[in-house]
């Protein structure tokens, strides 16, 4: 017997309580935004930042970024929402799966801007402590497209094949019933989180600042997500010279990693003097700045200890 990865039932995907009807796929981006908060706070009260200010950037982001994200997803997949016959309406049932990640980063950067801009924070700062943060929340909301069955890739032989009902729309026709199919959800959990720990290390390692961080997160996923779209099973059907839109995207998003990190390197070699770019009513108060202090100070104090030998 072949092993292989099964779908979970078509029921798991959404769920009535009481009078709602709960879709698994909004549980996991839900879930996606509050980790993506609870990890920004902790790095913003490292850069003096209230932690509560991680709340109003997404108060901003979030509305924005899922508004893009849907509109950006339906625009590269005309064809599945208006052939003849269809139901318009579908364009806004975000429930059912079909929210590009790129349009997200568009909305959500111009609501980061905002929320930035009207307390005085940096923004660079601001998308430093962000950016690995988003790929904690990509990762969640990968699990949302498992319990949809979609964002599977070509066909496979492979031993973590996923099985997809050939009752699915995006089933290619004319395919055997049975056949297994490349699990991109899962790739791009793994890559997204092995991002995440390589991430942080260089940030550490190096000390990067002034966006720097942005910039690294911009050329990991794009690269990762380059790969994985020319796989997929019902690639974006706008595409220029034979390139899927959502391919030439990722390409964009490491070019503009790579261009971002040279010319940050260049203008900003040192440290950045403060994350704010004048008085904020988001800066630590100065008992909480001491007592942030002398925690890290305790930290670095015990490690030194333990590294000592004896």
């Amino acid at each position: 017997m072949r092993t292989s990865i099964p779908s979970p039932p078509p029921s798991w995907a959404q769920f009535p309580i009481g009078p709602l009807t709960v879709h698994a796929y909004a549980l996991c981006i839900i879930a996606g935004i509050i980790v993506a908060t609870l990890i920004l706070s902790r790095r913003l009260k490292r850069r003096g930042i209230e932690p509560g200010f991680a709340v109003d950037i997404a108060l901003w982001s979030v509305p924005l970024g899922i508004v893009c994200a849907r509109f950006y997803h339906v625009f590269t997949h005309v064809g599945d929402y208006f052939a003849p016959g269809d139901n318009l309406w579908n364009v806004f049932a975000i429930w059912d799966g079909g929210n590009a990640l790129y349009g997200s980063l568009i909305g959500g950067t111009v609501g980061i801007w905002i929320a930035c801009r009207r307390a005085k924070v940096r923004f660079w700062s601001l998308t430093d402590a962000l950016a690995p943060a988003l790929l904690v929340a990509q990762s969640l909301g990968r699990l949302g497209n498992y319990f949809n069955h979609e964002l599977f890739g070509l066909p496979t032989t492979l031993p973590w094949g996923l099985q997809i009902e050939s009752t699915n729309p995006k089933f290619p026709p004319g395919m055997p019933a049975g056949t297994l199919f490349q699990p991109l959800f899962l790739y791009e959990i793994i890559w997204n989180l092995l991002g995440f720990a390589l991430i942080l290390y260089l940030e550490r390692r190096f000390t990067l600042q002034w966006g720097k961080v942005l910039a690294a997160y911009l050329i990991w996923y794009g690269a990762g997500r380059s790969y994985l779209e020319s796989i997929r099973i019902d690639p974006s059907s706008i595409s220029f010279l034979g390139v899927p839109a959502n391919v030439w995207a990722s390409f964009a998003a490491v070019a503009l990693g790579i261009m971002l990190f040279a010319i940050q390197a260049r203008r900003h070699p040192g440290a950045e003097p403060s994350a704010f770019t004048g008085p904020s009513r988001v800066a630590l108060r100065p008992s909480q700045a001491t007592e942030e202090a002398a925690s890290i100070s305790d930290i670095d104090e015990e490690r030194l200890k333990t590294s000592t030998p004896r």
